[in-house]
């Protein structure tokens, strides 16, 4: 894995997180804008809706440059749209980040022939 696709995954995995919390957030005002006068859902909404464009644009980018297939593509992309997914994409990202260094100091250290 090349420097530019590592730093693709881990900017992924790094707005995952926020991501996941920002709508799990938005989903609780929501539920207090219905049923108190509190009304923190045009906030809310706007910071969702920014963490969940720079997901998409960073799941476009690490899907570009890691050449994931359909199915994993898919995955990443429907854990963005589901509540508390953003938190699995992000342990997913992290374990295929940390096989793909192992792998890398293989090949390095001529371990492996992959």
């Amino acid at each position: 894995m090349d420097l530019k696709t590592a730093s693709a995954l881990r900017r992924l995995r790094l707005v995952s997180g926020p991501e996941a919390i920002s709508f799990l957030l938005l989903l609780v005002c929501s539920v207090l804008k219905r049923t108190t006068d509190f009304n923190a859902v045009p906030v809310m909404g706007a910071v969702h809706g920014f963490l969940f464009v720079l997901y998409v644009l960073f799941w476009a980018d690490a899907w570009n440059r890691a050449k994931w297939p359909l199915k994993t593509a898919a995955l990443y992309f429907v854990l963005s749209v589901l509540p508390a997914g953003g938190f699995f994409a992000e342990r997913r990202l992290k374990r295929e980040a940390e096989s793909a260094v192992i792998a890398s100091r293989a090949r390095q250290e001529g371990v492996v022939n992959a």
